[in-house]
């Protein structure tokens, strides 16, 4: 089963959609801390609405714990700037898709431990997706090449 990770998430609303989307795939969601929010704020409780108890949720401390007991699947990295076209995506079902912090994306350090970094090429002039848009996004891909959604 995939899984979803956020590396030091900013930004409340959008970690409370990836939450919804997890819950209603049966999707592991990961957190990296540090948090750019408690896990009790409003914005991200509303945002995930009352499916809270439905998400499997993992919080790490930091990256070298969650690469140490975190998932074993391949890693793969998300990159706004470089990396191979989604379109080009061939999913392992034990893949593990790593999205950086809104603002400044995953630090080299962390991507480079990627085998595989994944691009969404935009139109000059648009610097990123939203984080949420963006994980919908390629689960979506990773989910149709894999066979669909939950049961």
């Amino acid at each position: 089963m995939v899984n979803i990770v956020l590396y030091e998430p900013e930004i409340p609303p959008n970690t409370g959609n990836v939450a919804r989307l997890c819950a209603g795939m049966g999707m592991t969601l990961h957190l990296i801390e540090p948090l750019g929010f408690s896990l009790d704020d409003r914005h991200l409780r509303r945002a995930g609405l009352d499916y809270w108890p439905l998400v499997d949720l993992a919080v790490w401390p930091d990256w070298p714990s969650f690469l140490e007991r975190g998932p074993k699947g391949r890693l793969v990295a998300t990159s706004a700037r470089a990396g191979t076209r989604f379109s080009e995506y061939r999913p392992l079902a034990d893949d593990v898709l790593l999205f950086g912090p809104e603002t400044r994306g995953l630090p080299a350090a962390v991507s480079s431990l990627a085998p595989l970094v994944l691009n969404i090429p935009l139109r000059p002039g648009v610097r990123s997706l939203n984080l949420a848009t963006t994980v919908g996004f390629l689960l979506g891909v990773a989910l149709s090449r894999l066979g669909g959604g939950p049961e």
